[in-house]
Formats: C-alpha cells, sequence, structure tokens
C-alpha cells in the first residue's frame, strides 16, 4: 500500500468575519462536547453556546448569517484559539468546513494542532487584518486565496503578505502535516529498514 502526502500550497475560498480578540478553545467548542467518542460530529457544535440559546434557537453570529453561509477561511483577530490546548477546537472548525484562518496572531498550541491538521494559520498585521475583515463584511462572495509559497493573501485585487512559523510552513508546503501519508509513502524504506533491526526485523512483513 502508498500513498502520497499532501502538501498545501493554495488554499481559496470565501472568508467568515469573526470579530474579537482572545476568543478561547472553550468558546469555540465547550467542554461538555468533549465527551464525543471520535471527532466526526464535532463540526455541528463549533461555537455551540455563541451560536444558540438554551432553547436551539439560533442567535446572531457570524457563522449563522447565510451571507457567509459555505466561507471556509475563517478571519479572526488577536490571540485566536486561547486557553485549554484541546485538539477539539481545530477539529471542530475543520469538520465544519474551515479549511484556513487569517489573523493577527493565534496561541502558539492551537496554531500547532491547526499545522497537525493541514490548517494553515496566517498571522496578518492588525492593519491587514483589519482590511481583509472590511473586504469579506462588504462582499461576503469575495475569494480569498492563501498562497503559501509566496506569502501572500489575495482578496480581489488588494494583496496582503502574511507570515507563519517556519516549521509549520515547510511542513504544509512539503506535506510532512499528514504524518500518516508520509509513513505510507516510505512504506517500503521503513520495512528495509526494520528488516535490519534484530529487535524489530520480526515484526517487519
Amino acid at each position: 500500500m502508498s500513498t502520497s502526502v499532501s502538501a498545501r500550497l493554495k488554499v481559496t475560498g470565501r472568508g467568515i468575519p469573526l470579530p474579537g480578540d482572545d476568543i478561547d478553545t472553550d468558546r469555540i467548542i465547550p467542554a461538555r462536547f468533549l465527551r464525543e467518542i471520535t471527532f466526526e460530529a464535532l463540526g455541528k457544535y463549533a461555537f455551540q453556546d455563541e451560536r444558540f440559546d438554551e432553547s436551539g434557537k439560533p442567535k446572531p453570529h457570524p457563522l449563522n448569517d447565510p451571507r457567509w453561509k459555505g466561507g471556509s477561511i475563517l478571519v479572526v483577530g488577536r490571540n485566536f484559539g486561547c486557553g485549554s490546548s484541546r485538539e477539539h477546537a481545530p477539529q471542530s472548525l475543520m469538520r465544519m468546513g474551515i479549511a484556513a484562518f487569517v489573523g493577527e496572531s493565534f496561541a502558539e498550541i492551537f496554531s500547532g494542532n491547526c499545522t497537525a491538521l493541514g490548517l494553515p494559520a496566517a498571522r496578518v498585521s492588525h492593519e491587514d487584518g483589519q482590511a481583509i475583515a472590511g473586504l469579506v463584511q462588504a462582499d461576503p462572495g469575495a475569494a480569498i486565496t492563501m498562497d503559501l509559497d509566496s506569502q501572500a493573501i489575495t482578496v480581489g485585487a488588494r494583496r496582503f503578505s502574511f507570515t507563519m512559523p517556519d516549521a509549520d510552513r515547510r511542513s504544509l508546503l512539503t506535506g510532512e502535516w499528514d504524518s500518516t501519508s508520509v509513513l505510507l509513502a516510505n512504506e517500503k524504506a521503513i520495512k528495509a529498514t526494520a528488516t535490519r533491526i534484530p529487535y524489530v526485523s520480526g515484526w517487519a512483513r
């Protein structure tokens, strides 16, 4: 069995503006949903307490707004994903359709968890973040393209630069973020190495 690694070179999609700084992981996915056996159903619980009241009635929230339905790039503020280190937070957003994030800054563990899922978290200046959010507000249908190679974000005719930790960017560009695919793509080499290690060779079949 073999497969190829899944490099992330560009991400294109419509944006969803999510205003506010210091949005923590408990707001992204409340703790009571961490009891789910798998991550599969987490998408429907993302921002549950901010999107719905106790009776399940929708509240005003960008993720409930039909203008941004189907958007896949979340435009956020400063220190997004702070709080606990729960992997469920980016998992829930990915499973509701989010493919990338643009923000002023991200909590380090949240950013690392995003990279492990193949979700780029691009950092922009405060001014550029405000400009991108404003463009999305003005035209909900506008496409955002994030180019990881050139480290540029385009929204219509506007172009913005972004930063990302070198290790995260390299991992996304090479496909190394997808550890399972990397292992499968190198199956023969791994087995060959295992046969040369006495305490492993009996398992390398």
